[in-house]
């Protein structure tokens, strides 16, 4: 039997009409950086640092050419400074040799990079290229095993695949960001607002 997940959709348009990516950019690789940063991490501790280090290192020639060392002291602040720090430079390098300095579009090239996997690349080409996508981060995993859109062991691949079924294409980056909202402010990982949801019916906490 097929999820109806049109209640879920309503309701996510209803709270979160404007939806976006948080992350601080202004510039298409400071977009691939912060997205490779932000992995087991908040958004919010991302753009504590990201204005310091676009600051200093303001081109890709310039992040390039500082030391790793001064790179790691900046991101010190997030989780797993050192192994990103790295996968910077390697971003950086790989940009500059490789794609002439440009962000490459194609999901397989953009796995290439250091430190971008399947969600960082679909993150990137929905937010930079509008190409349609629904990479599935911790909340979205999260809240579609609580709303029984996905089973327990699912992992992320599988539960994106689940999403792209149940939603239309046109929907999955507005979807996307809507879910992660949902899953940041209302059906958070601690204390979920289930008092005042208005879908707790889908909710396997609800379900005896």
């Amino acid at each position: 039997m097929k999820t109806n997940i049109t209640p879920l959709l309503n309701y996510l348009e209803e709270m979160f009409p404007s939806a976006r990516c948080e992350l601080f950019y202004s510039k298409d690789y400071e977009l691939v950086i912060a997205v490779m940063l932000s992995a087991q991490t908040t958004d919010k501790s991302v753009n504590a640092i990201t204005p310091i280090l676009f600051s200093k290192y303001p081109s890709l020639e310039d992040l390039n050419n500082a030391p790793l060392i001064d790179i790691e002291e900046i991101l010190k602040p997030i989780g797993l400074y050192k192994n990103k720090a790295k996968n910077l430079k390697g971003i950086v390098k790989d940009l500059m040799e490789r794609f002439n300095g440009n962000v490459p579009s194609n999901k397989d090239e953009l796995m290439t990079l250091p430190g971008v996997g399947n969600k960082t690349a679909g993150v990137i080409r929905a937010e930079i290229f509008q190409i349609p996508d629904l990479p599935v981060d911790t909340h979205i995993l999260r809240i579609s095993k609580r709303l029984n859109i996905a089973k327990k062991e699912d992992e992320p691949i599988d539960v994106e695949r689940k999403l792209k079924k149940l939603i239309p294409e046109e929907r999955w980056i507005k979807s996307h960001h809507q879910l992660i909202h949902f899953g940041r402010y209302f059906c958070t990982a601690r204390n979920p607002q289930c008092e005042n949801c208005k879908i707790s019916d889908m909710c396997i906490n609800n379900r005896k």
